[in-house]
């Protein structure tokens, strides 16, 4: 029986969310989420999934939590300094959100995931090398692969569909020569460690439109979703699309044919 009494609506967690007529409830609960990475982008990400209705999320993440992550991250706190790997530290706090969200911690590379049965993945890394890994398995696939990036003010997003350009059919020479460098926040057994300027309000503005994103193909809304890269500068409190296309000779779309 329908609940018609006073105030019905406010006992849906959802009924608001409900309201946008092109979400997909239903889709969202059953949608199985990849977050790669648990850093300041992982955290907000994570946030606005559980809160959104997304309630079967891996995030994998090798790193530990260091004092400078405290001022852009969530779920850290002052004790899970050198305690608690990031990943363990954001899936038990995200779950304590919702009731029905399982959010599963995953301490390692994401290199070394074997199984890819997601239907959405979003990559929230710091190095160019695992966000190709990332891009390559999402293509071979055929999983929605949402990329994000910041650097301090700036921030971008990248929504790679099945069939579309994918992040490698961006890349340039420069991103070449990073490639074998990895970032990181720790520096531990890494030959290469650039300090980049980073925001909590620019990780937020990021994170909120990948979530956006993956509402969107959770809901199979296609249609709605970016086809291009979607540029963020906080400090100009501008936004700009820049248009990609398929790269012929890019491997991952070899793969595809």
């Amino acid at each position: 029986m329908t609940d018609l009494s006073a105030g019905y609506q406010d006992k849906d967690r959802y009924d608001r969310q409900r309201r946008i007529d092109w979400i997909d409830m239903d889709g969202i609960f059953q949608s199985k989420i990849l977050v790669a990475g648990a850093g300041a982008l992982g955290n907000e990400v994570v946030k606005n999934l559980v809160l959104s209705g997304f309630r079967h999320i891996d995030v994998v993440d090798m790193d530990e939590i260091v004092l400078s992550n405290l001022n852009r991250c969530l779920f850290f706190r002052d004790s899970d300094v050198k305690k608690i790997p990031k990943a363990v530290a954001v899936a038990n706090k995200a779950s304590e959100l919702s009731p029905d969200a399982y959010v599963y911690p995953i301490v390692g590379k994401v290199q070394d995931i074997q199984t890819w049965d997601y239907d959405i993945v979003i990559g929230c890394l710091d190095n160019i090398l695992a966000r190709m890994h990332v891009n390559s398995h999402a293509c071979y696939h055929g999983i929605p692969y949402i990329d994000g990036a910041t650097d301090g003010m700036r921030g971008k997003v990248n929504a790679v569909l099945p069939g579309g350009p994918c992040l490698q059919c961006t890349m340039n020479k420069s991103h070449i020569r990073e490639m074998e460098k990895r970032f990181s926040c720790t520096g531990d057994a890494v030959m290469f460690v650039p300090h980049l300027a980073s925001d909590v309000t620019t990780t937020s503005v990021v994170a909120a439109i990948q979530v956006r994103e993956a509402m969107k193909i959770a809901s199979r809304r296609y249609d709605l979703c970016i086809r291009n890269v979607c540029y963020y500068d906080g400090t100009a409190g501008d936004m700009f699309i820049l248009e990609v296309t398929t790269d012929p000779n890019c491997p991952n779309h070899e793969v595809q044919k």
